[in-house]
């Protein structure tokens, strides 16, 4: 009898679902930090768009959570603390004003990994990313050289990543229409679409002809729209708010890369590290080009992304001697920039009506 009911317990223990199924491991919690509100279209939406794409590849292995329109300083170290006090041990917070905060958090919770998006300085649980925007601007460049003799730039801090953008896009309008000008307005601001439109109409007033933008918002775009001028989407395709404006868009790509760090926490092997990547890496992109951009104009610009790619076009190559905009001699014909210049680029080359401290 004795004998029976042991076998029967046995049995029991190993063909129970109690003991048969392990339970399933808690899913990796993910936040997310954004300096404006999740709009339409714009940085934040590319970001957001790349958190969507991470819960799609790794469906119930992840769970992520985002807060949005959260300010540079105090309020983002706060919002970052909260996260990794609530259990996210994956925290990407893409904003240039954000490494800082999120330096000082990472050093209290160090089994929480960070990933700084546009941020330099690293840690042993902080990575950091960065795009080549200038890459896309450089070719956005081209595209408005071949349509116009004049553009404008609304900017919003005269940081290394902004500068970059503003020159490339420049050199790439000169490189097909040497005369070619480009007028910039500062803001002081990521996010202010009233402010960013008030800017965008202020240069069609001074008679530029397209007009590019490094903020957060479609406000530039819809003011093209408004005027029958031409525009430089950023961040994402924004046809939607302008479809006859836009010329054509520079698009970011942060899901393959989100997805991968995430994975890489999951595997166990996720460990600090920088990326700059671009057109090859396939994080920056040129594409959706608007009705009023002729055919030739949109392969000459395609051949030229695909130049980036192979490594046989660099932006900041000098043909002749490279000049800033005060005459001064940058960059002797035939060099190119190191990437340590274009990271630390303090100056605006010949060709851009404007000051970094205006």
């Amino acid at each position: 009898m004795y004998k029976n009911l042991a076998a029967t317990l046995v049995a029991a223990c190993f063909f129970s679902p109690a003991f048969s199924q392990s339970p399933a491991p808690a899913p990796l919690k993910i936040g997310f930090v954004y300096v404006a509100p999740v709009t339409e279209a714009g940085w934040v939406r590319q970001h957001d768009e790349a958190r969507k794409a991470v819960e799609a590849a790794l469906g119930s292995q992840v769970q992520t959570t985002h807060v949005d329109n959260v300010a540079e300083g105090a309020d983002a170290e706060r919002v970052i603390r909260d996260l990794a006090s609530q259990g996210h041990r994956l925290i990407f917070t893409p904003s240039f004003g954000y490494m800082e905060p999120t330096l000082k958090v990472a050093k209290d919770f160090p089994d929480v990994k960070f990933e700084s998006i546009t941020g330099y300085k690293t840690a042993p649980n902080v990575a950091v990313a960065n795009a080549r925007y200038y890459e896309g601007r450089y070719l956005a460049g081209i595209a408005a050289g071949r349509l116009a003799g004049s553009a404008g730039y609304v900017a919003g801090f005269a940081i290394p990543e902004v500068i970059q953008g503003i020159n490339a896009f420049t050199l790439g309008m000169r490189s097909v229409n040497p005369q070619a000008t480009v007028k910039v307005v500062w803001l002081g601001a990521w996010f202010d679409p009233p402010r960013e439109r008030e800017a965008a109409m202020a240069l069609f007033n001074q008679g530029v002809e397209v007009i590019a933008f490094h903020t957060g918002s479609t406000a530039v775009m819809s003011a093209a729209q408004e005027r029958g001028k031409l525009a430089i989407a950023y961040h994402s395709d924004m046809r939607k708010v302008a479809p006859d404006a836009q010329l054509l868009a520079i698009t970011h790509q942060w899901g393959d890369y989100y997805t991968g760090r995430a994975k890489a926490v999951l595997d166990g092997r996720w460990k600090s590290a920088a990326l700059w990547g671009g057109v090859k890496e396939g994080m920056i992109r040129v594409d959706s080009f608007g009705p009023k951009v002729p055919k030739q104009v949109a392969d000459e610009v395609l051949a030229r992304q695909r130049d980036i790619a192979a490594g046989r076009l660099h932006p900041f190559k000098a043909r002749g001697a490279l000049l800033d905009n005060e005459g001064r001699e940058v960059l002797a014909a035939g060099r190119a920039l190191s990437d340590e210049q274009i990271l630390n680029m303090n100056f605006l080359v010949q060709g851009v009506q404007g000051k970094l401290n205006p």
